[in-house]
């Protein structure tokens, strides 16, 4: 009978250690990805984002009860105010974040759930490093698992601590980046600006201007699509669009168009404010300078069925504006009335740091302005996210606005409601039509890189972009130039700091409680073969009598 219990548990023993042997990690298990840093700036004196960067920590999910020194991970879905906040307050050693890396799967809800959560973050500053990275295979398995281990808790704590023992795996989080945060001195925000001439002297200007740049919680992973590459892509045709009219004599209104892309547009529309210092207080002559009909601003413009027109103060009857608008508003009713439009007037508080619309920036220096937008809030957590990417933007809504804002602009320039015209006549069309091929390839285009403003400057392939924008200039337009406005390194508008990606390294070890069971089974193991050895006659007896019977059997 001894001999029985004795085999038995030696098998267990063995299978068991075997078992374990197989699930077993190597210490040196790693694995080496690049994760981005929550955005990290000064503004107007004002700390934005994250000021740490080192973690040493072990990976928990967001689930886990305790979250103290240890790093949280998270997928979109659980990146919430609440889950942010918790993690904060329990003083969590990191956050990480893992993106999908395809954004048009994630259900609408969830998408509009982070991106407030994701707004309401860069509100504030924060201590604790916040990174995002891509999905991959790795972090999945190590999300999957750490989800796993949380789910256990409401299982009896023997059962959880076994559970623990033998099958669970830890993953420690590792940035270990000794080099201090830098400031960044040397930012530069560019800023391009094109003219198509009216025919005549002295004849007034028109300016549509768009800022370029993205923003979201990540600079390195933010692309803009809808804010505000539509801005830019509207722009673009326009000035395609309106070079042929221009090109001919007996089409060219007496009306210069001016057309600027500006950078900065996330941060205050500093570039948009350096440039209009520019021209009106350091050139010798520029068209701002002259008579100014109106400036308007396109910024996000590829969603929804609504058309903001913001102001700064209403405009008054019988003013370049106020027509404007009312073509804009004939050109909606006649040609699409599915879209709702509505003027939202907000006045300028000066005792305020920010700017809400870019059109403010030239209502502080007394030109008439309005921007158009399919949001109404100008703090909607729209304007700026890792998930405003071309799968969240209607191409069909961008041609539309588009089509809207020439017509209007087109009614307006030749008088067209003054001279007996339909009101439902469509002057763009054919030729002079927004074609969806090129819509398309110019989204594409821009969401090819992140267009953070940190960034443009700096990396070749962002250089690309701006230097393929210009080019864009140079074929429709004349009088084109770029300007580069460097920050006063004593006095800067805006600090951005550096070390924004970073290599982490996830290292897979089991707990210290399962190499202290392993251990135990290991010592048990041992302490049967030393019994054997020790009682080898008394083993070999039971051994050779258990198999005479079966000898004899056969």
């Amino acid at each position: 009978m001894l001999l029985q219990d004795l085999k038995v548990v030696v098998i267990v023993l063995l299978l068991c250690v075997h078992a374990l042997h197989g699930s077993t990690l190597s210490a040196a298990s790693s694995y080496e990805f690049t994760a981005h840093r929550m955005q990290h700036y000064n503004l107007v004196k004002q700390k934005h984002g994250c000021r740490g960067v080192i973690v040493v920590a072990e990976a928990r999910s967001s689930d886990e009860p305790m979250l103290t020194r240890r790093c949280v991970i998270m997928r979109v879905a659980d990146f919430t105010t609440t889950a942010y906040n918790e993690a904060q307050r329990q003083n969590a050693a990191a956050i990480l974040i893992l993106l999908p890396q395809n954004i048009s799967s994630i259900p609408h809800e969830t998408i509009r759930s982070f991106m407030v959560s994701e707004s309401e973050a860069l509100m504030k500053e924060t201590l604790m490093p916040v990174y995002v990275a891509p999905e991959d295979e790795q972090l999945l398995y190590m999300y999957e698992e750490v989800k796993r281990a949380a789910s256990t808790r409401t299982l009896p704590i023997f059962i959880r601590v076994l559970q623990s023992m033998v099958t669970a795996t830890a993953f420690q989080i590792l940035v270990s980046n000794n080099s201090p945060i830098k400031a960044i001195t040397d930012s530069a925000l560019v800023t391009l600006e094109g003219v198509l001439p009216g025919a005549g002297q002295d004849i007034p200007t028109i300016v549509i201007t768009a800022h370029y740049d993205s923003y979201g919680l990540a600079p390195w992973l933010s692309y803009g699509a809808d804010s505000n590459g539509s801005g830019v892509i509207i722009l673009l045709e326009l000035a395609r669009l309106f070079h042929k009219l221009y090109s001919s004599p007996s089409t060219r209104p007496r009306y210069h168009l001016m057309f600027s892309l500006t950078g900065g547009g996330k941060y205050n529309y500093l570039g948009t404010k350096r440039w209009i210092e520019e021209n009106l207080d350091h050139a010798e002559s520029s068209l701002l300078h002259d008579n100014v009909a109106f400036v308007l601003c396109l910024d996000t413009l590829a969603n929804d069925d609504e058309l903001y027109m913001h102001v700064s103060r209403p405009p008054k009857p019988d003013t370049p504006m106020h027509a404007f608008i009312q073509h804009l508003e004939e050109v909606i009713s006649f040609r699409f009335p599915g879209v709702k439009t509505r003027l939202v007037h907000k006045k300028i508080n000066l005792g305020e740091s920010t700017i809400a619309w870019e059109h403010e920036r030239y209502s502080l220096r007394r030109i008439p302005g309005f921007t158009l937008s399919h949001l109404e809030d100008p703090k909607s957590e729209r304007r700026g996210s890792l998930l405003d990417t071309v799968s969240q933007v209607d191409l069909r809504k961008l041609k539309r606005n588009g089509i809207i804002i020439a017509e209007a602009l087109a009614r307006y320039m030749y008088h067209l409601s003054g001279m007996g015209s339909p009101k439902d006549v469509q002057l763009f069309k054919g030729q002079l039509d927004f074609h969806d091929n090129r819509i398309s390839s110019l989204m594409s285009f821009l969401t090819s890189v992140p267009r953070a403003t940190q960034l443009m400057d700096k990396e070749s392939s962002h250089i690309l972009l701006v230097n393929s924008l210009e080019q864009e200039f140079k074929r429709y337009l004349q009088q084109v130039h770029r300007h580069t406005f460097r920050q006063d390194k004593r006095d800067p508008d805006i600090t951005f700091f550096d070390q924004m990606s970073q290599p982490i390294v996830m290292y897979r070890v089991k707990p210290a409680a399962f190499d202290l069971f392993l251990g135990g089974c290991i010592t048990a193991y041992l302490g049967i073969v030393y019994f054997a050895i020790q009682n080898f006659g008394y083993v070999y007896k039971k051994l050779k009598a258990a198999v005479k019977p079966m000898s004899c059997t056969k």
